[in-house]
């Protein structure tokens, strides 16, 4: 199981998920809903704590990382790696998925998740050394999709019923990768827009 470690950056700081955030998970949760359609963001206090105990349990397993995502000092949602692999009995994941994120109304297009990705990103590609980064959206939500391409990722296609969405409906899956050889042009790329 790899190890939760916190990830820090200029502004952004990733902290291993645990119970003790599900108050401050619920105040970023509530400051506005609009953004959610596609996304399953519980916004009351026995509902996030089902979410964070589920993550938790998904982390013993070893397929899941889960964070807290801080903008500062504030609680600002949430992020994971998810469906860790590992490849020829390897002790770090050989590839990853980011996914499961979420953030307030007050830190989308802020800057907060660019550097989340870019530390999440680091973390894969340097310290695991992992072969892939996978990221998946619902097909329908084009704001996700153009954030995962303002990343870097290459778009590779769409799973059709892939799953149920939290609509309700079935939803086809739209797919995105980085792999290990694109990461240090996607890494400058990242760091590029922080100098900006």
């Amino acid at each position: 199981m790899p190890e939760a470690s916190v990830l820090r950056g200029r502004v952004v700081r990733l902290e291993p998920l645990s119970l003790d955030h599900v108050p401050a998970l619920v105040a970023a949760a509530n400051e506005g809903r609009a953004t959610y359609d596609f996304t399953l963001v519980p916004d009351q206090t026995d509902t996030m704590a089902a979410y964070v105990a589920l993550a938790l349990d998904e982390q013993q397993t070893g397929r899941t990382v889960p964070y807290a995502t801080f903008e500062r000092d504030r609680v600002v949602g949430s992020t994971r790696f998810l469906d860790l692999e590992y490849w020829q009995s390897a002790s770090v994941p050989s590839v990853a998925e980011i996914g499961s994120t979420w953030l307030a109304a007050s830190a989308q297009r802020t800057g907060v998740n660019t550097e989340a990705k870019y530390l999440m990103l680091s973390h894969a590609f340097e310290t695991w050394q992992v072969h892939r980064v996978t990221f998946k959206t619902d097909a329908r939500n084009e704001r996700s999709r153009r954030a995962i391409e303002r990343i870097g990722a290459q778009f590779e296609g769409v799973r059709r019923g892939h799953r149920l969405a939290t609509d309700g409906t079935i939803r086809d899956s739209a797919y995105y990768s980085i792999v290990a050889s694109e990461w240090p042009d996607v890494k400058q790329r990242l760091r590029a827009r922080f100098d900006d």
